[in-house]
């Protein structure tokens, strides 16, 4: 290790403690000030990892953790960037803060990496594995089109020529460029059919990639993910490797299934979830774990952060759901759906840099679908509330209805007045750490999530 790596990595660690001994912590400013001292440390931090690097629209973080939680099942020293900091400069960060088990004769590291940002960490790192669970309309005026995002995404994995690419064979533009790495591709196959969202019907918005005809799906998940064909030109499904071929159970704690025909459960909820299990078992396939020691793995798997978390607030079960965009929306909703109970609802919306300014995607979701629920109480809150409120009564609800909330604490108290014991909260990335940092204030959980 040369002087300026070691001036780097000292500096870089000593941010580190202070930032947490001090402060709420700060998941990306010892990488950023590393890297100043030696722009090329996170290759040498690297350098004695296997590297797995999951990337995609949605679902990444609780990818990431479900296959760390799999990976330990056998090997000592897995390590993660489990603050979500994904860009360059928290991947670095992460590689300093792992001093643990340092004579382990193999290291892994599970990586989640932001879509525009994959090409910039692998110009430093060539992982093992690179993973692409999905690709949707998210953030557009910071990212652009999933068609932008995926050339940024394929300008990553060209500097990583070796890497195995794992792809999710559901969605059409994951399979619409040709790659000189090695590929293989997962994806559901349902015996039961009566399962899924839709059958036969064509998307207005799912093209071919090749022709620009309207793609036919033999079976839909949800949104454009399923068993498409063009019947114009043959562009079609690729062969998967690992398939989702029977779904036993889902409730709103859980989903139950199999893949390759052997029985899973999670205890987290949604056909996204278990999309997010598909992509961890496949790349468990590749480390060589016993599926025994993967239904470990993925039943012990915690909840993140936001994703499907259950907070205790006066003898209430409040259930935080992260939402983004519009895909990830609606399947939230469809995942409330399965609640029997009466409960109340929470909506937040806010704008900041890291929710997207553009929220023009609140207009496609299905909010119409909890006139059927057994909803007690509305209410919503966040910058942009005005506009959702708006989007409600164009979506069916009565204004009176609608209980406008205004700052994070508001909704702490509302939530212990409310009338139901089950609270959903749909809220945006921003108002949820404004949300934990509340509740951590109050005392009503350990620990609030690094921004």
């Amino acid at each position: 290790m040369t002087f300026k790596t070691k001036l780097a990595v000292t500096v870089g660690r000593l941010t580190q403690w202070f930032l947490q001994t001090f402060t709420n912590g700060g998941s990306s400013l010892p990488g950023k000030i590393a890297t100043k001292i030696n722009p090329n440390l996170l290759k040498e931090l690297a350098e004695e990892y296997e590297v797995v690097m999951i990337t995609g629209t949605n679902g990444k973080t609780v990818t990431t953790s479900m296959t760390v939680n799999i990976l330990k099942q056998q090997f000592d020293h897995v390590m993660t960037n489990d603050t979500g900091s994904n860009m360059l400069q928290g991947v670095v960060s992460s590689f300093l803060q792992d001093t643990k088990n340092k004579q382990a004769e193999r290291k892994i590291a599970v990586l989640e990496v932001d879509e525009a940002s994959l090409r910039r960490v692998t110009e430093y790192i060539k992982p093992e594995i690179i993973l692409v669970n999905n690709l949707f309309p998210d953030q557009m005026d910071r990212n652009g089109t999933p068609e932008a995002v995926y050339e940024l995404i394929l300008e990553g994995i060209s500097k990583a020529p070796q890497s195995q690419i794992l792809l999710n064979g559901d969605a059409p533009i994951l399979n619409s460029k040709k790659i000189k790495n090695s590929q293989e591709y997962f994806g559901f196959a349902l015996e039961d059919q009566n399962l899924l969202e839709k059958t036969n019907q064509q998307l207005e918005d799912t093209l071919c990639p090749n022709c620009g005809t309207k793609l036919d799906y033999e079976s839909l998940i949800y949104s454009n993910l399923g068993n498409y064909r063009c019947p114009n030109c043959g562009f079609k499904r690729p062969k998967l490797k690992y398939t989702v071929n029977e779904i036993v159970e889902m409730t709103t704690d859980s989903a139950s299934f199999e893949i390759n025909n052997y029985p899973y459960t999670i205890p987290v909820a949604g056909l996204y979830n278990i999309y997010n299990a598909l992509a961890a078992y496949s790349i468990s396939q590749h480390f060589g774990i016993a599926e025994s020691d993967i239904a470990n793995g993925l039943i012990s798997a915690t909840r993140m952060f936001g994703r499907q978390e259950v907070i205790e607030i006066d003898n209430k079960n409040v259930r935080m759901n992260l939402v983004k965009n519009t895909v990830g929306l609606n399947e939230v909703i469809n995942l409330v759906d399965l609640e029997n109970d009466d409960f109340s609802l929470v909506i937040i919306l806010n704008d900041n840099a890291a929710d997207g300014k553009d929220i023009s995607w609140i207009q496609e979701g299905d909010f119409e679908k909890f006139a059927k629920m057994p909803v007690e109480e509305m209410y919503i809150s966040g910058t942009r509330q005005e506009d959702l409120n708006k989007c409600l009564i164009k979506k069916g609800f009565k204004a009176n209805d609608i209980k406008s909330l205004e700052d994070s604490k508001a909704i702490i108290d509302a939530i212990k007045e409310m009338k139901t014991d089950n609270v959903y909260i749909l809220t945006t990335y921003t108002s949820m750490l404004d949300l934990r940092k509340e509740m951590h204030e109050q005392g009503l959980v350990k620990n609030r999530m690094e921004a």
